[in-house]
């Protein structure tokens, strides 16, 4: 059964056409400079990535351009929409939903990702962004092997829990955090670069007797608090890399005398407000 829609003023007689009448305008992605880069570049991208010995281009990089080079093209299908007014009726071409590549669907799911987050989620609380980077050493290990990557940021939130409890008055040596997790593999120049980023509650939640919490706002924290953190991560995730095997004992003392942090960075972003949901969204 067709769809129904509100017919763009500009394709429909004067009588349909109301001041709130919605405009419908195709995307026309094979006009942009990305799709026509990718069109032209992605067979010879995948034919160099191929170093003879059986390395390639992970299947959901290919997957993610060749879905993006379908998305929004009306030969590629589309849904056929229906004013129930006048009878008039146009064409809106498929969308790929993918998360990497295409501008229009990772806008789209990024916007509701954070509308979600901010409505039905995040409590209306002070929250903080913590962010975790790895020297690139290690990143290579914690981009194959989820168990890695899985040990580094338990570290990481165990370090930042740590932190606000000491920094959270009247908190429990039982309370625990809140916080949502996001795991970026790519720089601002689509480097490879796996980081994290951590939207915290600014506290500390314990449990009381009627089945519910007890917030505990954390007061005080500055970079002491976050050379704690770094300190922390750093210690226990060379720790625990020569544990499983990822670094020899001898690269791992070596690393932890690196000068400088040794290649971890944990930076801690402004607070927001819990009145100030918009901004909280927008973290």
């Amino acid at each position: 059964m067709p769809a129904t829609a509100a017919c763009a003023p500009q394709e429909v007689p004067l009588g349909c056409a109301s001041p709130r009448s919605a405009v419908y305008r195709r995307r026309q992605p094979e006009r942009t400079l990305l799709y026509r880069t990718v069109q032209t570049h992605l067979a010879t991208w995948l034919a160099l990535q191929d170093d003879g010995a059986g390395e390639t281009a992970p299947a959901v990089t290919e997957r993610e351009f060749r879905r993006y080079l379908d998305c929004g093209i009306l030969a590629h299908g589309f849904a056929r929409a229906r004013c129930a007014d006048c009878g008039h009726d146009f064409l809106i071409a498929y969308s790929c939903k993918c998360r990497g590549v295409c501008p229009s669907c990772t806008t789209r799911r990024m916007v509701e990702t954070a509308a979600h987050l901010a409505d039905h989620v995040i409590p209306r609380l002070p929250v903080r962004q913590w962010v975790l980077s790895v020297p690139k050493r290690l990143r290579y290990h914690l981009e194959r092997d989820p168990a890695v990557l899985n040990a580094a940021l338990r570290i990481f939130l165990t370090a930042i829990e740590r932190v606000l409890r000491q920094h959270s008055p009247g908190a429990s040596a039982a309370s625990r955090l809140g916080a949502v997790i996001f795991i970026h593999r790519f720089g601002a120049l689509l480097n490879t670069h796996l980081h994290f980023h951590c939207i915290v509650i600014d506290g500390v939640f314990d449990a009381v007797a009627n089945g519910g919490v007890a917030f505990h706002p954390a007061a005080g924290l500055d970079a002491s608090a976050i050379g704690e953190v770094q300190a922390t991560v750093r210690r226990r995730l060379l720790r625990a890399a020569k544990r499983r095997g990822v670094l020899a004992p001898e690269d791992a003392r070596a690393m932890a005398a690196w000068a400088h942090g040794g290649g971890f960075s944990v930076g801690l972003c402004a607070g927001t407000l819990a009145r100030d949901r918009h901004r909280a969204s927008g973290l």
